[in-house]
């Protein structure tokens, strides 16, 4: 008996899977494939990376309980947590209220905790959305990776037990505006980079890449993290 064989799935109605070959001018990622799907409790240490999707879009549409960003002492307008606070019209936050809290914060614990390690994580109460926002520490223009370790540590901490805060989200801290990230050299870190830190701080909801990552086609793309063990293998020189 001839086995048949299995017809190639189809993505869209009538000529759509011929019209939306994407080609070299096309934004885009390609996903690779990562996982046991016949696994589910493989996934639960994993953090999921929403690619392709809008944060400030699934927060309006109230797809998270929680968001969490940076802020500093000075100007936010131009940063996500400005662009929540404009967007969400659930309490009396403003960018402008939220950023004097920050500089009031720092005031305060510089003469009452100087000793105290920063940076700090601010909460704003938005009704339906909090906002867990790291505090870029004093005098600095950037964030590093120490300081979303220590962040992180503390937002793990804020996330344990309390479901009544998930689904929870991140920013990348990536290509940022008002809050980047910076290594010792002066230079972005990865994202893996990025990823390992969060992960290994304890965090285990989502992370939004930057939107110029949606460029990376040909690179390949996973949708969580930790990577698969493959990556590992290659990066050793092996198949």
């Amino acid at each position: 008996m001839t086995e048949l064989a299995t017809p190639t799935p189809r993505l869209y109605d009538d000529e759509g899977d011929l019209l939306l070959q994407a080609d070299k001018r096309s934004d885009r990622v390609i996903l690779l494939p990562t996982g046991d799907l016949h696994d589910p409790g493989s996934e639960r240490d994993r953090m999921r990376i929403q690619w392709g999707q809008n944060l400030l879009a699934d927060v309006v549409s109230e797809r998270y309980r929680t968001v969490i960003c940076g802020i500093n002492d000075e100007d936010n307008s131009h940063g996500v947590v400005g662009e929540l606070l404009e967007r969400v019209h659930t309490s009396q936050w403003t960018v402008k209220s939220a950023t004097a809290y920050a500089r009031v914060f720092h005031d305060s614990v510089g003469q009452l905790a100087a000793g105290d390690r920063e940076p700090y994580v601010l909460k704003y109460d938005l009704d339906r959305l909090l906002i867990l926002a790291i505090l870029r520490p004093k005098g600095r223009d950037h964030f590093t990776l120490e300081d979303l370790s220590r962040g992180f540590k503390t937002i793990s901490r804020m996330l344990a037990g309390r479901w009544m805060r998930w689904p929870a989200a991140t920013v990348s801290f990536l290509g940022a505006k008002s809050n980047r990230l910076q290594e010792p050299d002066g230079k972005e870190p990865s994202f893996e980079s990025v990823l390992r830190t969060m992960h290994d701080a304890g965090y285990r909801g989502d992370t939004y890449p930057s939107p110029g990552m949606w460029e990376l086609a040909p690179t390949g793309v996973f949708a969580s993290y930790p990577f698969p063990d493959s990556l590992k293998v290659m990066r050793s020189g092996g198949f």
